[in-house]
């Protein structure tokens, strides 16, 4: 009987802490949720802050995604080509695919023999008559083509070996055309290739130096909410509240404000996103599958940008209130 007696004890002492646990929760979201309302010049300018704060991580994400996409439509064109002799066969075109197809920097490759380079020859060149009439002449040869297609534009050393080394294409090579990546056109190809190398990164370093700005600057306007009123804080103090109460309305007013700002930054960052589709694309600019994947996965970029306010939010808001509860 004593032992039941215990027991209940000790249940009806759990139920007591557990009943003052959430009792102090809610009056630490209430008081962060009246001084979100009381203070609201402080509230409006926190959450423009953070708002500014979100977009420039919305707009560094994106920039970021359109970028990786163009530089991958961007490479996909530039395809490395080699040149064989016009009566090259099928056959040993072909089987200069397959070999090509196994090197490790080979994307894919395509074969074009003679008879394909002329017919598009013909239709590249089908608004100008000259070229036209010169494709009909006995001396204008075209070359068969292998156009290959690489992983890393810049990496063309497997290429290069290969042609300098396998005895087949040694055999077919058309002497008075040399491969894309040997002649003319190989700078070009560098250019293009530190272009994307350079993108990628300023890219990346912006987006990160964006990001470190804005929280400074979130970071700084917390902190002057909370100097404000570092009177409430120390009469909360001089009461007997713990730092984990004082905190507490100060937590909850900065998840207030990330969660205002993700669904203001966010509402206008797709809505900038669609506004400018089409001069992006104008500029052969690669914008559709950011704008496809931003419309499906909408709810998880909208979550994802509630989770980054809070947790901006929650640490600044934790850093500035330090100072004030040491005092």
């Amino acid at each position: 009987m004593s032992a039941k007696k215990k027991l209940s004890s000790k249940e009806l002492t759990s139920k007591k802490h557990n009943r003052r646990r959430l009792l102090t929760l809610w009056r630490v979201v209430r008081y962060g949720t009246d001084s979100f309302v009381r203070n609201s010049w402080l509230s409006v300018a926190a959450t423009a802050v953070m708002t500014i704060t979100l977009l420039i991580i919305f707009t560094a994400f994106i920039t970021q995604n359109i970028l990786t996409d163009t530089i991958n439509d961007l490479q996909n064109k530039v395809n490395m080509s080699i040149y064989l002799k016009t009566d090259t066969s099928d056959k040993v075109g072909n089987e200069l695919k397959t070999e090509l197809s196994k090197l490790s920097s080979v994307k894919s490759v395509t074969y074009c023999n003679a008879d394909c380079g002329r017919t598009q020859y013909a239709k590249d060149n089908a608004s100008s008559p000259e070229d036209l009439a010169a494709l009909t002449e006995a001396t204008n040869q075209i070359p068969a083509t292998l156009k290959v297609s690489l992983v890393n534009i810049n990496d063309t050393s497997q290429l290069e070996k290969f042609v300098a080394e396998n005895k087949l294409v040694k055999d077919h090579l058309d002497a008075d055309h040399k491969p894309s990546f040997a002649g003319e056109r190989r700078n070009t190809i560098k250019t293009i290739g530190r272009a994307v190398n350079f993108a990628q990164a300023i890219g990346l370093v912006a987006g990160i130096v964006f990001v470190i700005i804005s929280s400074l600057i979130i970071f700084n306007t917390i902190r002057m909410a909370i100097f404000n009123r570092k009177e409430e804080i120390q009469m909360m103090k001089l009461i007997g509240a713990d730092q984990s109460f004082i905190r507490g309305p100060f937590l909850i007013e900065a998840i207030i404000y990330g969660f205002i700002a993700a669904f203001i930054a966010t509402g206008l960052g797709i809505w900038a996103l669609y506004a400018s589709s089409k001069t992006l694309v104008s500029y052969q600019i690669s914008v559709q599958p950011t704008i496809n994947l931003v419309t499906i996965y909408a709810p998880i970029v909208l979550t994802a940008m509630v989770g980054i306010g809070a947790i901006i939010g929650i640490v600044s808001s934790l850093l500035a209130t330090r100072r004030y509860l040491k005092l």
